[in-house]
Protein backbone atom coordinates (compact mmCIF):
# COMPACT_ATOMS: atom_id res chain seq x y z
CA UNK A 1 0.00 0.00 0.00
CA UNK A 2 2.74 2.48 0.94
CA UNK A 3 4.34 2.39 -2.48
CA UNK A 4 1.07 3.65 -4.01
CA UNK A 5 1.07 6.88 -1.94
CA UNK A 6 3.00 8.64 -4.67
CA UNK A 7 -0.10 8.54 -6.87
CA UNK A 8 -2.15 10.54 -4.33
CA UNK A 9 -1.10 13.97 -5.57
CA UNK A 10 -4.15 15.63 -4.00
CA UNK A 11 -3.67 14.09 -0.53
CA UNK A 12 -4.27 16.62 2.26
CA UNK A 13 -5.10 14.41 5.24
CA UNK A 14 -4.14 10.88 6.23
CA UNK A 15 -6.18 9.35 9.08
CA UNK A 16 -5.61 6.04 10.84
CA UNK A 17 -8.11 6.70 13.64
CA UNK A 18 -10.46 4.08 15.19
CA UNK A 19 -8.21 1.15 14.38
CA UNK A 20 -6.30 -1.30 16.49
CA UNK A 21 -2.84 0.17 15.97
CA UNK A 22 -0.60 -0.37 18.97
CA UNK A 23 2.76 0.82 20.32
CA UNK A 24 4.53 4.17 20.67
CA UNK A 25 5.38 6.45 17.78
CA UNK A 26 9.19 6.24 17.77
CA UNK A 27 10.01 8.21 14.64
CA UNK A 28 13.69 9.02 14.78
CA UNK A 29 14.57 10.07 11.23
CA UNK A 30 12.52 12.19 8.86
CA UNK A 31 14.33 13.00 5.62
CA UNK A 32 12.59 14.80 2.76
CA UNK A 33 15.88 15.92 1.23
CA UNK A 34 16.08 16.98 -2.44
CA UNK A 35 12.47 16.88 -3.62
CA UNK A 36 10.01 19.36 -5.06
CA UNK A 37 8.07 19.95 -1.87
CA UNK A 38 6.43 23.36 -1.58
CA UNK A 39 4.20 25.09 0.93
CA UNK A 40 5.25 26.06 4.44
CA UNK A 41 6.43 24.14 7.46
CA UNK A 42 3.32 23.33 9.52
CA UNK A 43 2.98 24.76 13.01
CA UNK A 44 2.34 21.24 14.22
CA UNK A 45 5.92 20.24 13.43
CA UNK A 46 6.60 20.30 17.14
CA UNK A 47 4.08 17.47 17.61
CA UNK A 48 6.32 14.97 15.88
CA UNK A 49 7.88 12.26 17.99
CA UNK A 50 9.99 13.40 20.94
CA UNK A 51 12.35 10.66 19.74
CA UNK A 52 13.02 12.48 16.48
CA UNK A 53 16.74 13.11 16.12
CA UNK A 54 17.19 13.79 12.38
CA UNK A 55 15.01 16.25 10.44
CA UNK A 56 15.97 17.20 6.89
CA UNK A 57 13.85 19.19 4.45
CA UNK A 58 16.89 20.48 2.55
CA UNK A 59 16.76 21.38 -1.16
CA UNK A 60 13.04 21.82 -1.69
CA UNK A 61 10.77 24.78 -2.39
CA UNK A 62 9.47 25.34 1.13
CA UNK A 63 8.61 28.94 2.04
CA UNK A 64 7.37 30.83 5.09
CA UNK A 65 9.06 30.87 8.48
CA UNK A 66 10.31 28.28 10.92
CA UNK A 67 7.50 27.61 13.43
CA UNK A 68 8.40 28.26 17.06
CA UNK A 69 7.10 24.77 17.76
CA UNK A 70 10.45 23.50 16.50
CA UNK A 71 11.57 23.91 20.10
CA UNK A 72 9.33 20.97 21.11
CA UNK A 73 11.66 18.37 19.56
CA UNK A 74 14.11 17.86 22.44
CA UNK A 75 15.83 14.84 20.89
CA UNK A 76 16.83 16.61 17.67
CA UNK A 77 20.56 16.33 16.88
CA UNK A 78 20.42 17.44 13.22
CA UNK A 79 18.24 20.16 11.68
CA UNK A 80 18.69 20.72 7.96
CA UNK A 81 16.35 23.06 6.09
CA UNK A 82 18.94 24.69 3.82
CA UNK A 83 18.38 25.68 0.19
CA UNK A 84 14.70 26.58 0.39
CA UNK A 85 12.80 29.87 0.31
CA UNK A 86 12.31 30.33 4.03
CA UNK A 87 12.24 33.83 5.49
CA UNK A 88 11.57 35.71 8.71
CA UNK A 89 13.72 35.47 11.83
CA UNK A 90 15.41 32.35 13.12
CA UNK A 91 13.23 31.59 16.17
CA UNK A 92 14.85 31.82 19.60
CA UNK A 93 13.07 28.54 20.41
CA UNK A 94 15.87 26.81 18.54
CA UNK A 95 17.95 27.37 21.66
CA UNK A 96 15.79 24.80 23.49
CA UNK A 97 17.18 21.96 21.39
CA UNK A 98 19.99 21.13 23.78
CA UNK A 99 20.99 17.98 21.87
CA UNK A 100 21.55 19.74 18.55
CA UNK A 101 24.91 19.05 16.96
CA UNK A 102 24.34 20.21 13.37
CA UNK A 103 22.31 23.15 12.01
CA UNK A 104 22.01 23.84 8.28
CA UNK A 105 20.00 26.99 7.50
CA UNK A 106 22.00 28.33 4.55
CA UNK A 107 20.68 29.56 1.21
CA UNK A 108 17.34 30.90 2.40
CA UNK A 109 16.06 34.42 3.04
CA UNK A 110 16.21 34.62 6.82
CA UNK A 111 16.28 38.15 8.26
CA UNK A 112 16.77 39.88 11.61
CA UNK A 113 19.58 39.05 14.00
CA UNK A 114 21.04 35.74 15.08
CA UNK A 115 19.24 34.66 18.27
CA UNK A 116 21.42 34.80 21.37
CA UNK A 117 19.84 31.51 22.43
CA UNK A 118 22.22 29.76 20.02
CA UNK A 119 24.67 30.02 22.89
CA UNK A 120 22.62 27.39 24.76
CA UNK A 121 23.66 24.71 22.26
CA UNK A 122 26.80 23.53 24.01
CA UNK A 123 26.99 20.34 21.91
CA UNK A 124 26.82 22.15 18.57
CA UNK A 125 29.50 21.06 16.06
CA UNK A 126 28.40 22.68 12.78
CA UNK A 127 26.52 25.95 12.24
CA UNK A 128 25.75 26.99 8.66
CA UNK A 129 23.68 30.16 8.15
CA UNK A 130 25.37 31.36 4.94
CA UNK A 131 23.63 33.23 2.11
CA UNK A 132 20.76 34.80 4.00
CA UNK A 133 19.85 38.36 5.00
CA UNK A 134 20.90 38.22 8.64
CA UNK A 135 22.02 41.56 10.07
CA UNK A 136 23.27 42.97 13.36
CA UNK A 137 26.28 41.54 15.16
CA UNK A 138 27.34 38.05 16.12
CA UNK A 139 25.93 37.34 19.60
CA UNK A 140 28.81 36.92 22.09
CA UNK A 141 26.88 34.02 23.63
CA UNK A 142 27.95 31.95 20.64
CA UNK A 143 31.29 31.60 22.43
CA UNK A 144 29.54 29.15 24.77
CA UNK A 145 29.45 26.62 21.92
CA UNK A 146 32.76 25.13 22.97
CA UNK A 147 32.42 22.10 20.68
CA UNK A 148 31.98 24.09 17.48
CA UNK A 149 33.98 22.76 14.53
CA UNK A 150 32.48 24.81 11.68
CA UNK A 151 31.07 28.34 11.67
CA UNK A 152 29.79 29.69 8.35
CA UNK A 153 27.98 33.04 8.47
CA UNK A 154 29.18 34.23 5.07
CA UNK A 155 27.13 36.24 2.58
CA UNK A 156 24.89 38.05 5.05
CA UNK A 157 24.60 41.64 6.30
CA UNK A 158 26.41 41.18 9.60
CA UNK A 159 28.29 44.22 10.92
CA UNK A 160 30.16 45.58 13.94
CA UNK A 161 33.51 44.09 14.95
CA UNK A 162 34.46 40.43 14.92
CA UNK A 163 33.88 39.32 18.54
CA UNK A 164 37.09 38.39 20.32
CA UNK A 165 35.14 35.79 22.29
CA UNK A 166 34.34 33.87 19.11
CA UNK A 167 37.97 34.00 17.99
CA UNK A 168 38.93 32.27 21.23
CA UNK A 169 36.98 29.12 20.25
CA UNK A 170 39.97 26.88 19.65
CA UNK A 171 37.56 24.02 18.88
CA UNK A 172 36.82 25.50 15.45
CA UNK A 173 38.99 23.39 13.19
CA UNK A 174 37.23 22.88 9.85
CA UNK A 175 36.11 26.34 8.73
CA UNK A 176 35.64 29.86 10.12
CA UNK A 177 33.89 31.84 7.38
CA UNK A 178 32.60 35.41 7.78
CA UNK A 179 33.17 36.46 4.16
CA UNK A 180 30.91 38.94 2.34
CA UNK A 181 29.52 40.82 5.32
CA UNK A 182 30.14 44.33 6.68
CA UNK A 183 32.45 43.69 9.65
CA UNK A 184 34.64 46.62 10.68
CA UNK A 185 37.65 47.22 12.90
CA UNK A 186 40.80 45.13 13.18
CA UNK A 187 41.22 41.39 13.02
CA UNK A 188 41.42 40.45 16.72
CA UNK A 189 44.76 39.14 17.96
CA UNK A 190 42.74 36.29 19.45
CA UNK A 191 42.69 34.76 15.97
CA UNK A 192 45.84 33.03 17.15
CA UNK A 193 43.66 30.81 19.36
CA UNK A 194 42.40 28.98 16.25
CA UNK A 195 45.35 26.61 16.38
CA UNK A 196 43.54 23.72 14.68
CA UNK A 197 41.77 25.70 11.96
CA UNK A 198 42.12 24.66 8.31
CA UNK A 199 40.09 27.37 6.52
CA UNK A 200 39.84 31.04 7.58
CA UNK A 201 37.88 33.41 5.34
CA UNK A 202 37.29 37.03 6.40
CA UNK A 203 37.26 38.41 2.86
CA UNK A 204 34.97 41.10 1.45
CA UNK A 205 34.35 43.01 4.66
CA UNK A 206 35.50 46.42 5.93
CA UNK A 207 38.27 45.23 8.22
CA UNK A 208 41.19 47.59 8.83
CA UNK A 209 44.52 47.71 10.64
CA UNK A 210 47.41 45.28 10.43
CA UNK A 211 47.25 41.57 9.70
CA UNK A 212 47.95 40.17 13.18
CA UNK A 213 51.21 38.34 13.64
CA UNK A 214 49.35 36.00 16.00
CA UNK A 215 48.25 34.09 12.89
CA UNK A 216 51.59 32.34 13.30
CA UNK A 217 49.88 30.13 15.90
CA UNK A 218 47.34 28.86 13.36
CA UNK A 219 49.76 26.19 12.16
CA UNK A 220 47.01 24.00 10.63
CA UNK A 221 45.83 26.65 8.17
CA UNK A 222 45.64 25.55 4.54
CA UNK A 223 43.44 28.34 3.22
CA UNK A 224 43.61 32.02 4.31
CA UNK A 225 41.46 34.61 2.52
CA UNK A 226 41.55 38.25 3.66
CA UNK A 227 40.96 39.96 0.33
CA UNK A 228 38.75 42.99 -0.32
CA UNK A 229 39.20 44.72 3.04
CA UNK A 230 41.14 47.83 4.12
CA UNK A 231 44.07 46.11 5.79
CA UNK A 232 47.39 47.95 5.80
CA UNK A 233 50.96 47.56 6.97
CA UNK A 234 53.33 44.84 5.80
CA UNK A 235 52.69 41.15 5.23
CA UNK A 236 53.52 39.80 8.70
CA UNK A 237 56.55 37.61 9.25
CA UNK A 238 54.38 35.26 11.32
CA UNK A 239 52.86 33.74 8.17
CA UNK A 240 56.17 31.96 7.74
CA UNK A 241 55.02 29.50 10.44
CA UNK A 242 52.10 28.27 8.32
CA UNK A 243 53.95 25.38 6.74
CA UNK A 244 50.77 23.80 5.35
CA UNK A 245 49.34 26.94 3.72
CA UNK A 246 48.24 26.27 0.14
CA UNK A 247 45.85 29.11 -0.71
CA UNK A 248 46.58 32.71 0.33
CA UNK A 249 44.62 35.72 -0.91
CA UNK A 250 45.52 39.18 0.41
CA UNK A 251 44.41 41.12 -2.67
CA UNK A 252 42.46 44.40 -2.73
CA UNK A 253 43.84 45.86 0.49
CA UNK A 254 46.33 48.63 1.33
CA UNK A 255 49.29 46.41 2.14
CA UNK A 256 52.72 47.93 1.61
CA UNK A 257 56.38 47.09 1.95
CA UNK A 258 58.25 44.28 0.19
CA UNK A 259 56.92 40.83 -0.65
CA UNK A 260 58.51 38.48 1.90
CA UNK A 261 60.76 35.87 0.36
CA UNK A 262 59.43 33.22 2.74
CA UNK A 263 56.14 33.10 0.80
CA UNK A 264 58.06 31.28 -1.93
CA UNK A 265 59.13 28.68 0.61
CA UNK A 266 55.56 27.76 1.61
CA UNK A 267 53.63 25.01 -0.29
CA UNK A 268 51.34 27.59 -1.92
CA UNK A 269 49.43 26.59 -5.03
CA UNK A 270 47.53 29.89 -5.17
CA UNK A 271 48.82 33.31 -4.11
CA UNK A 272 46.97 36.54 -4.82
CA UNK A 273 48.65 39.80 -3.74
CA UNK A 274 47.12 41.98 -6.44
CA UNK A 275 45.91 45.56 -5.97
CA UNK A 276 47.88 46.58 -2.92
CA UNK A 277 50.80 48.99 -2.49
CA UNK A 278 53.58 46.44 -2.36
CA UNK A 279 57.08 47.54 -3.33
CA UNK A 280 60.51 46.36 -4.38
CA UNK A 281 61.56 43.05 -5.93
CA UNK A 282 59.30 40.04 -6.52
CA UNK A 283 61.00 36.81 -5.39
CA UNK A 284 61.80 34.08 -7.90
CA UNK A 285 61.18 30.80 -6.09
CA UNK A 286 58.35 28.45 -5.25
CA UNK A 287 54.91 29.74 -6.19
CA UNK A 288 56.49 32.87 -7.75
CA UNK A 289 57.88 30.71 -10.56
CA UNK A 290 54.37 29.80 -11.75
CA UNK A 291 52.52 32.65 -13.48
CA UNK A 292 49.17 30.85 -13.28
CA UNK A 293 49.50 30.42 -9.51
CA UNK A 294 50.47 33.95 -8.51
CA UNK A 295 48.96 37.40 -9.10
CA UNK A 296 50.68 40.69 -8.27
CA UNK A 297 48.75 43.00 -10.62
CA UNK A 298 47.98 46.52 -9.43
CA UNK A 299 51.14 47.01 -7.37
CA UNK A 300 52.83 49.79 -9.27
CA UNK A 301 56.11 49.81 -7.34
CA UNK A 302 57.00 46.14 -7.82
CA UNK A 303 59.86 45.06 -10.04
CA UNK A 304 61.71 41.94 -11.13
CA UNK A 305 60.18 38.47 -10.83
CA UNK A 306 59.86 35.99 -13.68
CA UNK A 307 59.53 37.38 -17.19
CA UNK A 308 55.91 36.21 -17.52
CA UNK A 309 54.85 38.72 -14.86
CA UNK A 310 55.98 41.52 -17.20
CA UNK A 311 57.26 43.76 -14.41
CA UNK A 312 59.98 46.36 -14.93
CA UNK A 313 63.51 45.29 -14.05
CA UNK A 314 64.78 46.30 -10.64
CA UNK A 315 67.32 49.09 -10.44
CA UNK A 316 69.32 50.58 -7.60
CA UNK A 317 66.47 53.07 -7.17
CA UNK A 318 63.96 50.28 -6.56
CA UNK A 319 65.97 48.75 -3.78
CA UNK A 320 67.35 51.95 -2.24
CA UNK A 321 66.71 52.16 1.48
CA UNK A 322 64.58 54.95 2.83
CA UNK A 323 66.30 57.82 4.61
CA UNK A 324 64.20 57.31 7.69
CA UNK A 325 65.94 55.29 10.43
CA UNK A 326 64.69 51.73 10.85
CA UNK A 327 66.41 50.72 14.06
CA UNK A 328 64.22 49.25 16.82
CA UNK A 329 64.81 51.20 19.98
CA UNK A 330 62.37 50.73 22.86
CA UNK A 331 61.48 54.40 22.67
CA UNK A 332 63.16 57.61 21.65
CA UNK A 333 65.29 58.16 24.73
CA UNK A 334 66.54 54.67 25.60
CA UNK A 335 70.09 55.16 24.38
CA UNK A 336 71.65 58.57 23.96
CA UNK A 337 74.42 57.40 21.61
CA UNK A 338 72.01 55.38 19.48
CA UNK A 339 69.71 58.39 19.21
CA UNK A 340 72.52 60.74 18.31
CA UNK A 341 73.66 58.46 15.51
CA UNK A 342 70.28 57.63 13.93
CA UNK A 343 67.82 60.45 14.59
CA UNK A 344 67.44 63.82 12.87
CA UNK A 345 69.05 66.72 14.69
CA UNK A 346 65.67 68.45 14.79
CA UNK A 347 64.44 65.71 17.11
CA UNK A 348 67.56 65.70 19.27
CA UNK A 349 67.23 69.41 19.92
CA UNK A 350 63.83 68.74 21.44
CA UNK A 351 65.11 66.02 23.77
CA UNK A 352 64.46 66.44 27.46
CA UNK A 353 61.24 68.39 26.99
CA UNK A 354 58.86 65.44 26.75
CA UNK A 355 57.21 62.56 28.53
CA UNK A 356 58.82 59.19 27.98
CA UNK A 357 56.16 57.09 26.30
CA UNK A 358 56.61 53.66 24.73
CA UNK A 359 54.54 51.91 22.09
CA UNK A 360 52.86 49.89 24.85
CA UNK A 361 51.90 53.10 26.67
CA UNK A 362 50.25 54.52 23.57
CA UNK A 363 48.56 51.23 22.71
CA UNK A 364 46.94 51.23 26.14
CA UNK A 365 46.08 54.94 26.03
CA UNK A 366 44.18 54.58 22.73
CA UNK A 367 42.52 51.27 23.57
CA UNK A 368 44.60 49.45 21.00
CA UNK A 369 44.38 52.29 18.44
CA UNK A 370 40.70 51.40 18.17
CA UNK A 371 38.47 52.82 15.47
CA UNK A 372 36.30 54.34 18.20
CA UNK A 373 39.26 56.54 19.19
CA UNK A 374 40.11 57.60 15.64
CA UNK A 375 39.66 61.38 15.31
CA UNK A 376 41.24 61.93 11.91
CA UNK A 377 43.24 60.40 9.09
CA UNK A 378 45.38 61.80 6.35
CA UNK A 379 47.87 60.81 3.71
CA UNK A 380 50.78 60.17 6.05
CA UNK A 381 49.06 58.88 9.16
CA UNK A 382 46.11 58.70 11.53
CA UNK A 383 45.32 60.52 14.76
CA UNK A 384 43.81 58.83 17.81
CA UNK A 385 42.42 60.31 21.00
CA UNK A 386 43.83 58.72 24.15
CA UNK A 387 44.23 59.08 27.87
CA UNK A 388 47.50 58.38 29.64
CA UNK A 389 47.97 56.14 32.66
CA UNK A 390 47.49 59.01 35.09
CA UNK A 391 43.82 59.01 34.05
CA UNK A 392 43.85 62.77 33.49
CA UNK A 393 46.08 63.63 30.54
CA UNK A 394 44.17 63.61 27.26
CA UNK A 395 46.37 63.23 24.21
CA UNK A 396 46.14 63.17 20.43
CA UNK A 397 48.47 60.49 19.08
CA UNK A 398 49.56 60.96 15.48
CA UNK A 399 50.74 57.58 14.13
CA UNK A 400 52.77 57.81 10.93
CA UNK A 401 52.32 55.34 8.09
CA UNK A 402 56.01 54.84 7.39
CA UNK A 403 55.31 52.84 4.23
CA UNK A 404 53.74 55.78 2.41
CA UNK A 405 56.22 57.64 0.27
CA UNK A 406 56.92 61.02 1.82
CA UNK A 407 55.87 60.11 5.38
CA UNK A 408 59.43 60.16 6.68
CA UNK A 409 60.09 63.56 5.10
CA UNK A 410 56.84 64.86 6.57
CA UNK A 411 57.85 63.65 10.02
CA UNK A 412 61.26 65.33 9.87
CA UNK A 413 59.73 68.55 8.53
CA UNK A 414 57.22 68.59 11.35
CA UNK A 415 59.97 68.12 13.94
CA UNK A 416 61.99 70.93 12.34
CA UNK A 417 59.00 73.24 12.48
CA UNK A 418 58.24 72.34 16.10
CA UNK A 419 61.82 73.18 17.02
CA UNK A 420 61.71 76.74 15.66
CA UNK A 421 58.05 77.79 15.81
CA UNK A 422 56.40 79.27 18.89
CA UNK A 423 52.75 80.07 18.54
CA UNK A 424 50.01 80.51 21.12
CA UNK A 425 47.43 78.39 19.28
CA UNK A 426 49.80 75.56 18.44
CA UNK A 427 49.03 72.26 20.17
CA UNK A 428 51.66 71.37 22.72
CA UNK A 429 53.87 68.43 21.77
CA UNK A 430 54.14 66.06 24.74
CA UNK A 431 56.26 63.23 23.35
CA UNK A 432 57.91 61.70 20.32
CA UNK A 433 57.84 57.91 20.27
CA UNK A 434 60.03 55.93 17.90
CA UNK A 435 59.74 52.25 18.65
CA UNK A 436 58.54 48.91 17.27
CA UNK A 437 55.10 47.41 17.65
CA UNK A 438 54.50 43.95 19.08
CA UNK A 439 54.97 42.48 15.60
CA UNK A 440 58.46 43.91 15.19
CA UNK A 441 57.48 46.68 12.76
CA UNK A 442 58.80 50.23 13.01
CA UNK A 443 56.47 52.58 14.85
CA UNK A 444 56.72 56.37 14.98
CA UNK A 445 54.28 58.81 16.52
CA UNK A 446 53.97 62.36 17.75
CA UNK A 447 51.93 62.83 20.93
CA UNK A 448 50.16 66.18 21.33
CA UNK A 449 47.93 67.55 24.03
CA UNK A 450 44.31 66.98 23.08
CA UNK A 451 42.17 70.01 22.22
CA UNK A 452 38.44 69.28 22.24
CA UNK A 453 37.29 72.54 20.66
CA UNK A 454 38.17 71.93 17.04
CA UNK A 455 41.04 70.67 14.96
CA UNK A 456 44.45 72.25 14.75
CA UNK A 457 43.85 72.95 11.08
CA UNK A 458 40.71 74.90 11.95
CA UNK A 459 42.55 76.91 14.59
CA UNK A 460 45.33 77.77 12.21
CA UNK A 461 42.88 78.71 9.47
CA UNK A 462 41.01 81.07 11.78
CA UNK A 463 44.20 82.80 12.82
CA UNK A 464 45.42 83.15 9.25
CA UNK A 465 42.25 85.11 8.52
CA UNK A 466 42.95 87.34 11.52
CA UNK A 467 46.66 87.85 10.91
CA UNK A 468 47.01 87.51 7.18
CA UNK A 469 49.83 85.37 5.90
CA UNK A 470 51.87 85.64 9.09
CA UNK A 471 51.16 82.07 10.16
CA UNK A 472 51.55 80.34 6.81
CA UNK A 473 54.69 78.59 8.02
CA UNK A 474 52.68 76.65 10.63
CA UNK A 475 50.42 74.94 8.09
CA UNK A 476 52.73 71.95 7.91
CA UNK A 477 52.02 71.26 11.57
CA UNK A 478 48.43 70.18 10.98
CA UNK A 479 48.03 66.93 12.88
CA UNK A 480 45.62 65.28 10.47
Amino acid sequence: MLKDFERLSGLRSLLFSSNHLQGDIRLQVLSLFDNLLSGSLPGSIGNLSSQLSYLSVERNEVHGSIPSGIGNLPGLTLLSIADNDLDGPIPSAIGKLAELQEIYLGMNRFTNVLPSSLGNLSLLNHLYVQQNNIDGSIPPTLSNCSNLLTLDLSHNNLSDSVPREIMRLSSISISFNLAHNAFTGPIPNEVGSLINLVNLDLSHNRLSGFIPNSLSSCVSLQRLHLEANSLDGEIPRGLNALKGLQDLDLSQNNLSGPIPRFLGELPLVNLNLSFNRLQEEVPILGVFENKTAVSVDGNNELCGGIADLKLPPCSSTNSKKKNFPTHASAYLYTDEEESARDLPSSILSLEGQFLRLSYADLLKATNGFSEANLIGAGRFGSVYKGILDDGQTLVAVKVLNLHIKGASKSFISECNALRIVRYRNLLKLLSICQSTDFQGRDFTSLVYEYKSNGSLEKLLHQNRQQQGGQDERTSSLTVI
